[in-house]
């Protein structure tokens, strides 16, 4: 799909994948982004960057004040306080709400994650592998909500006509956050890195290439829904980039301590996204090093 000229909506637009993907499509698209904005600063930014931006309160999920024609949705939304009735009312009912809303659109994006997963061990997981309480120990409610986002989209799909993809993100990150973000901090500040004792491997995905997958990505959407993982190829363990960006940054060497509490591995089987766009614009290396870059000490 050929994203210019086209109005899409993007809901999640102030997380870890929201404010570069909206501005991205702000050059070329109108984009209306939902959110309840409550930090003023994000709002501003993204408008700065040519974003329109909607207060939603995706609890009381009212899209009232949102026009119905719009040719594309996106949603990241997502929240995590570890309240079930909070957590499942955006990460999953919400969902319901803005397809039956938004029925009307080419394509429905719903983003997923790796966290659906059962654990095995490190092992890669197909689009197939068995469902499971990955996140259990560090963020209790956010597998299950994600899981119960998958399902309720699916219905979605099939009862409004939506053609829909959904798609599971694995370790988003970028020049500005993201997860290694969290852990060059924690290295200067002198602090231990939690590791799971699997490995604690993943597939790291830039923004730039979670910008140029989204094409490739709403092609897919159908009735029934789509299911495809949504990474890049190529593993790198919690330690590796870490390692990397202590060489790069001059602090000290990370102290990695394993626990099997930590997040597990998700390694993924990018196989079937790899047909899809097998060029990747930034590789591992080459975005964790702008990632320290960007945060000089």
């Amino acid at each position: 799909m050929e994203l210019k000229n086209k109005t899409i909506v993007v809901t999640g637009p102030t997380g870890m994948v929201g404010p570069p993907l909206c501005k991205t499509l702000a050059a070329d698209n109108r984009v209306l982004a939902l959110a309840r904005f409550s930090d003023a600063n994000a709002r501003a930014d993204l408008e700065a960057g040519g974003v329109e931006c909607i207060a939603v309160d995706f609890v009381e999920a009212d899209f009232s004040a949102v026009p119905r024609e719009v040719d594309v949705v996106v949603n990241l939304a997502v929240i995590k306080t570890g309240d079930w009735k909070t957590d499942l009312a955006v990460c999953s009912e919400a969902t319901g709400h803005l397809m039956s809303h938004f029925r009307d659109a080419e394509a429905f994006l719903h983003c997923s994650s790796g966290a659906v997963y059962q654990p095995n061990g490190g092992q890669p997981f197909t689009e197939d592998s068995p469902h499971g309480n990955h996140h259990a120990h560090m963020m209790p409610t956010y597998s299950i909500c994600k899981i119960a986002g998958e399902s309720v989209a699916r219905f979605g799909a099939q009862e409004f006509n939506l053609p829909t993809v959904i798609a599971r993100l694995n370790v988003p990150y970028g020049d500005t956050t993201g997860w290694p973000f969290f852990h060059l901090l924690m290295m200067r500040a002198g602090m231990d890195i939690e590791v799971h004792t699997d490995g604690a491997r993943y597939n790291l995905v830039h923004d730039e290439d979670i910008a140029a997958d989204l094409p490739v990505l709403l092609d897919q959407a159908s009735v029934p829904a789509t299911t495809l993982n949504w990474a890049s190829p190529g593993l790198v363990s919690v330690a590796e980039w870490c390692a990397f960006m202590a060489e790069i940054d001059g602090c000290d060497p990370p102290k990695i301590v394993e626990s099997d509490t930590a997040i597990p591995s998700t390694v993924m089987d990018t196989s079937r996204i790899e047909a899809l766009r097998p060029d990747r614009l930034v590789n591992w290396k080459d975005g964790i090093r702008r990632l320290v870059e960007n945060h000089p000490a």
